[in-house]
């Protein structure tokens, strides 16, 4: 039997609160131990399977999801007919960026290409470039129909 869960709404979040490296570790040690090579992608629709699972309505949902996530700060910095761009800073990004791990962000780009297409109804795919010079990361949605 397939346990079919219900959308949850973004400010479900407000709720939830943990403290700690557990998150981390598990990202960054154990699923990407689970998945083997096969990590990049599974982490990719992860977060698009993640994005259909919550009620996302705008780009500031979006904004407050990554914020609850302990993501970092994303800002939309381009809007354009075939995509958008995306910044994401903070000092989390930061310490991810310097730790002695394997940083990624596919879950995210996964989890905004979901979002932006639910929100523009226009499929979307995303890509991420890592600016280690300014520890920001920048995610290009691109409407692909």
């Amino acid at each position: 039997m397939v346990n079919e869960q219900k959308s949850i709404s973004v400010e479900t979040l407000d709720k939830l609160h943990t403290s700690g490296a557990g998150y981390d570790v598990l990202r960054y040690v154990g699923l990407p131990d689970l998945f083997g090579t096969e990590s990049d992608t599974l982490l990719y629709f992860m977060g698009k399977n993640l994005a259909r699972k919550l009620e996302t309505r705008t780009i500031d949902d979006i904004v407050f999801f990554f914020d609850k996530m302990g993501w970092g700060k994303l800002d939309l910095y381009k809007e354009k007919k075939k995509g958008m761009t995306f910044h994401l800073m903070a000092d989390a990004v930061v310490y991810r960026l310097n730790a002695p791990i394997d940083a990624e962000f596919r879950l995210e780009a996964g989890f905004l290409a979901e979002a932006v297409q639910i929100i523009k109804g226009r499929q979307s795919e995303c890509q991420e470039s890592i600016n280690q010079k300014l520890a920001q990361i920048e995610f290009s949605v691109m409407y692909i129909d």
